[in-house]
């Protein structure tokens, strides 16, 4: 497993963006995980479609072959340091965010997201920079 999707990717891919489609194709073979954090992220958003079941479905259905992560104790507790760091910064970002980064250090992944800005607040964190 080596990639982690943010939820700005599950939306480029859902909505018919072909370069997004594309560089997951690209990157499946080497493995691609979703947090469940990332997963009701997602969630919350189909409820805003005009019609939520026909998101769901196509959401559920782009979710089938990707591999699930729980959210652990080590995780959260790499949650927190960071959430901490980032406050006494005063960098904060959103929680979910956090968690999402917090998984990727733990298991050692390259985050797949757009949100780059503020991704790069977190050390050590790796990002997917697209060619």
């Amino acid at each position: 497993m080596y990639y982690l999707l943010d939820a700005d990717w599950v939306i480029d891919a859902l909505v018919g963006q072909q370069r997004a489609a594309n560089i997951l194709t690209e990157l499946a073979p080497q493995g691609i995980a979703i947090s469940w954090v990332t997963v009701g992220e997602i969630y919350e958003g189909a409820f805003g479609y005009p019609d939520p079941a026909a998101h769901l479905k196509a959401l559920r259905e782009f979710l089938r072959p990707l591999y699930f992560l729980n959210l652990n104790d080590p995780i959260m507790e790499r949650f927190g340091e960071i959430r901490s760091t980032l406050r006494h910064q005063g960098q904060m970002i959103s929680d979910f965010d956090i968690l999402l980064a917090a998984t990727a250090l733990h298991y050692d992944l390259t985050v797949l997201t757009r949100n780059t800005r503020h991704f790069n607040r977190i050390p050590d964190l790796k990002l997917y920079q697209p060619k």
